[in-house]
C-alpha cells in the first residue's frame, strides 16, 4: 500500500468563535469516524487564551461518545499550589473535564502528587502516553513558536523521550504574564512538565488553533519560514495531517 499523502489545511474565520466552533466540529466529526472501528480513543488539548473558544464551542455540540475518549493534556507548571487556577488542569478541568464525561481524564500531575519528584511524574506521564497512543492532539502555537512548552532553540524534532521537564524561554513566561495569569513575573513557574515535539506529532491527527492578533508574526513563520528549532511550530509542517484554524488577525500577514 502506497504510503499517505500528507495533508496541511489553513482555514480562516471570521471570527474566534466561528473559529472556535469550526475546530470543535472537526473534532468530534473525526472522533465519530474513530469510534466506529476503535474501542476508544486518545486525545490531548492545550491550554491558554488561544483554547477558549475551541473549549467553549467543544462543550455546547452534542456528540455522546466522549464515555469512549481518554483526555491528556500537553503540559504543566512545576511548583503551583494543587488548587492554583493557573495550573493548566485546574484551567482545563473548569472548562472541559467537568462538562463532559471522558472515559478517562490523565493528568500530568494527578491530585495529590503535587509534591512528587519531577522527572518521576514525567517519566509516568511518557508510560501512560506508551500505552495510550494519541489519535489527536488539539494544541495552540506560542508566540515564541513554542508548541506545547518546547521552547525555542531547545525543541528537539528527535527528541527520544514523549515527556520531560523543561526551563520556560522568558517569552513564555511574559506571556503568561500579558495574558492576566499572574500579577508579576516572579509569580510565573520557571519550569515544567511538557509532552515532546516527537510526543505531539505521533498523534494520528493535529487541530492546531490559533487565533488573536499578536500571533501573526508566529503564524507567518509557522507556515512560510525555515522548518528549525527556532520556530518549533514549524516542525508540524513536517506531520502528515495537519488542520491549522486561524481568525483573521492572526492570519493577517499571510500571502494570498
Amino acid at each position: 500500500m502506497p504510503p499517505k499523502e500528507k495533508v496541511f489545511r489553513v482555514s480562516i474565520h471570521e471570527t474566534r468563535e466561528e473559529m472556535g466552533f469550526a475546530a470543535a466540529f472537526e473534532l468530534v466529526s473525526i472522533l465519530i469516524e474513530k469510534l466506529k472501528t476503535l474501542e476508544e480513543v486518545n486525545v490531548v488539548f492545550a491550554t491558554g487564551l488561544s483554547q477558549l473558544d475551541f473549549l467553549d464551542a467543544l462543550v455546547k455540540i452534542p456528540f455522546h461518545g466522549w464515555n469512549r475518549v481518554n483526555a491528556f493534556h500537553l503540559d504543566e507548571y512545576i511548583g503551583l499550589p494543587a488548587q492554583a487556577p493557573q495550573r493548566f488542569s485546574n484551567f482545563l478541568k473548569t472548562r472541559l473535564f467537568d462538562h463532559l464525561r471522558f472515559k478517562n481524564v490523565c493528568y500530568v500531575v494527578p491530585p495529590g502528587q503535587e509534591n512528587e519528584d519531577a522527572q518521576t511524574l514525567a517519566q509516568r506521564y511518557e508510560q501512560l502516553l506508551l500505552e495510550h497512543p494519541l489519535h489527536v492532539a488539539c494544541i495552540g502555537i506560542g508566540e515564541n513558536g513554542h508548541i506545547a512548552f518546547n521552547e525555542p532553540n531547545v525543541a528537539d524534532y528527535n527528541d527520544q523521550r514523549l515527556v520531560r521537564v523543561i526551563e520556560l524561554d522568558e517569552r513564555s513566561r511574559n506571556q503568561q504574564l500579558a495574558e492576566g495569569w499572574f500579577k508579576s513575573i516572579e509569580e510565573v513557574p520557571t519550569h515544567a512538565i511538557t509532552l515532546t515535539v516527537p510526543a505531539i506529532l505521533s498523534a494520528e491527527k493535529i487541530l492546531c488553533i490559533v487565533p488573536r492578533e499578536r500571533k501573526k508574526e508566529i503564524v507567518l513563520r509557522t507556515l512560510e519560514g525555515p522548518i528549525t528549532a527556532e520556530c518549533p511550530a514549524s516542525f508540524l509542517r513536517r506531520h502528515r495531517d495537519v488542520h491549522l484554524f486561524l481568525d483573521l488577525e492572526s492570519a493577517s500577514l499571510l500571502s494570498e
